[in-house]
């Protein structure tokens, strides 16, 4: 039985993920469709722009069978942690296929990149650690580490974000010695940070929510570039919450937690390394707005995601403690289950018979440290919500939502 796995954020659900599901179906002919989805809080340290019950009601009603929770400890992460745990997981879900969108269109050249690295690996370093030492961002060192090497064609351009992913996708895969089959589908239309619209009916979801945050446009001058279902849940959640989240409606509590907290204290935050705490309290001090306040402590070797990313983590207050005792490259602790269609309940239930992994479908069944985080990292992000009638309790009492036969059940 081949069954198609897919990692995504889905911020939001637009026509560029639909056409990468569509060819991805193409490509892998599977009976099944699993995808892991980041909860609140994304990959590049943003608060996603509506919760993640509204985004998995996108993916369900785009095709998808089955949508899985990557805890915000894999989450909120740098590329290669991200791989990890989503990797991890899809493979003990029974994933036979991984497909995912790059800038290089081709599997081979990620398999070629990965060989080229192990036999190159202490030149690397070495040329890493000599662009670190000129003040560059991690990310940044590293590709122009590689870059500067003399390699065969066949290797990747790791200055490109897709390229990255898919690079540590596969990595991933062979470091845990899973049996998956990966494919890639090139990314058509506006690149993944693109902040302009595009001509045609695909544009990148950072310009989108450009076009929704910083341009402040309708929801409904999305149309030509998001499924109606997208449209129609984006519009559903703002009518019930007056909002679509942005790290601004968080910034009062980043300022309480800054000021309240010593120098002592918020050095124990995971990623709050090298004095970063005193940047960050120095800053606080003038900054009125969120962009004021990360331009303020953006520098060189900082990129703006790793700074937010640093933030999401102030803002749960996770410390390094904790991300070192539980962020384990190891088997994953539970799978966290946020709808399916009949076929994905159907697969779930076999799942069950197969597996000691734990499997919740409601929050009240698990008292896991690691999924605590995520209960609160979603109450944080509705925190905002919360005068508008969202519930602390939503965690609780929100079960996985069906989709069968074109309609939630």
């Amino acid at each position: 039985m081949a069954i198609l796995g897919l990692i995504v954020e889905y911020n939001p659900f637009h026509n560029g993920h639909l056409y990468h599901l569509q060819q991805s179906v193409k490509k892998t002919s599977p009976e099944l469709v699993i995808a892991i989805m980041s909860g609140d809080f994304l990959q590049r340290g943003e608060p996603a722009l509506v919760n993640k019950w509204s985004r998995t009601k996108m993916a369900l009603q785009a095709g998808i069978d089955l949508v899985v929770e990557l805890p915000y400890l894999h989450a909120v992460q740098k590329a290669d942690i991200f791989a990890e745990g989503a990797v991890s997981r899809l493979a003990e879900l029974g994933v036979t296929d991984i497909c995912f969108g790059s800038e290089e269109g081709r599997i081979s050249p990620f398999f070629d990149t990965i060989n080229w690295m192990n036999k190159h690996q202490p030149l690397i370093d070495e040329r890493l650690k000599s662009e670190l030492s000129k003040g560059k961002s991690y990310p940044k060192a590293f590709s122009d580490a590689v870059m500067s090497l003399e390699k065969p064609d066949t290797v990747l351009n790791l200055s490109k974000p897709n390229n990255i992913l898919g690079y540590h996708y596969v990595k991933s895969s062979l470091n845990q010695q899973t049996a998956i089959r990966m494919h890639t589908i090139k990314r058509s239309g506006s690149q993944y940070h693109d902040s302009h619209l595009s001509h045609t009916s695909i544009a990148s979801a950072t310009a989108l929510r450009s076009m929704l945050i910083t341009d402040k446009r309708p929801i409904d001058s999305l149309k030509p570039y998001v499924p109606s279902y997208t449209l129609e849940e984006l519009s559903t959640y703002f009518s019930n919450f007056n909002k679509l989240h942005t790290w601004e409606d968080y910034f009062p509590f980043i300022q309480h937690s800054l000021i309240s907290q010593d120098n002592c204290t918020l050095k124990y935050i995971y990623e709050c390394e090298e004095g970063l705490e005193n940047r960050l309290n120095r800053a606080i001090i003038t900054s009125v707005q969120f962009d004021d306040f990360l331009s303020t402590i953006k520098a060189k070797r900082y990129t703006r995601t790793r700074l937010q990313r640093l933030l999401v983590h102030l803002y749960l207050n996770t410390t390094k403690s904790f991300v070192k005792k539980h962020l384990v490259v190891q088997r994953p602790p539970y799978i966290r289950v946020l709808g399916m269609s009949e076929k994905g309940q159907h697969h779930l239930a076999k799942l069950k018979k197969l597996t000691t992994m734990p499997i919740f479908t409601t929050a009240s069944k698990s008292q896991h440290p690691v999924f605590e985080k995520d209960i609160l990292a979603s109450r944080l992000h509705g925190l905002p919500n919360h005068v508008a009638g969202m519930s602390f309790m939503e965690e609780y009492q929100t079960g996985p939502i069906r989709y069968n036969s074109g309609s939630f059940m």
